[in-house]
């Protein structure tokens, strides 16, 4: 299977999303923000951490506009697979990819941990390697990761079983605890803590393995 990882100036976590996916078993192909197309071939698309523009404006909403963007948005909008994590997950908020918004953290300060998750649902292709209601620790690593959505957003997101993790013990102020949400269709994932930081047991952890042998193994049976 083949994986496309999109480097944004100022992306960081980039090389750990290529390392989880490689490890899962991926092709792995790094593409620069200024691309105007993804390469052919592609089964899931990851948005990685880090600081994309210097988070000028509003986190996310610089790279959202880059010339991979278009590119990106057709290749969800087709039914691809694509994980934002972090600053990622921001990307695909502004990019209108996923419901709510991310902001600052409720106590104003970045915070840089491991937090335990509970996975809330296994109906998706990045958490079906998982059990429903298992907790899992995974790092978090962020200033702007409080996630906000209107109510009849969030009942929509509880009614269609779309919350992919929630903390255990809240970190930031994220509304009903989540810290990560699926596109309608369910083949767009963000989360905000960092899966990629989770594959190397001398990294400390390995409970992020599951969700990329999980994407992996659903593309191969497809």
């Amino acid at each position: 299977m083949k994986a496309a990882v999109i480097t944004f100036p100022g992306s960081n976590c980039d090389r750990d999303l290529i390392v989880g996916f490689e490890n899962a078993g991926a092709e792995v192909v790094k593409v620069w923000h200024k691309e105007t197309e993804l390469p052919a071939g592609i089964d899931v698309v990851g948005v990685p951490g880090g600081f994309s523009y210097g988070d000028y404006l509003r986190c996310g909403a610089i790279a959202s506009q880059s010339p991979i963007g278009r590119a990106l948005v057709a290749f969800a909008q087709k039914g691809g697979y694509v994980i934002g994590i972090c600053n990622g997950f921001q990307v695909l908020a502004e990019m209108r990819l996923l419901p709510g918004a991310l902001m600052r953290n409720g106590g104003l300060k970045y915070i840089s941990k491991p937090v335990p998750l509970v996975v809330t649902t296994t109906d998706s292709a990045f958490t079906e390697g998982y059990s429903a209601g298992q907790t899992i620790t995974i790092p978090i690593a962020h200033h702007d990761g409080n996630y906000q959505i209107d109510p009849e957003g969030l009942k929509m997101l509880n009614d269609q079983d779309r919350v992919a993790f929630r903390y255990a013990q809240n970190p930031n102020g994220s509304v009903d605890d989540i810290a990560g949400v699926l596109s309608e269709n369910r083949r767009v994932l963000g989360m905000m803590p960092h899966p990629e930081r989770a594959v190397d047991a001398t990294h400390g952890g390995t409970d992020g393995v599951a969700l990329f042998r999980s994407i992996l193994g659903r593309l191969v049976a497809a």
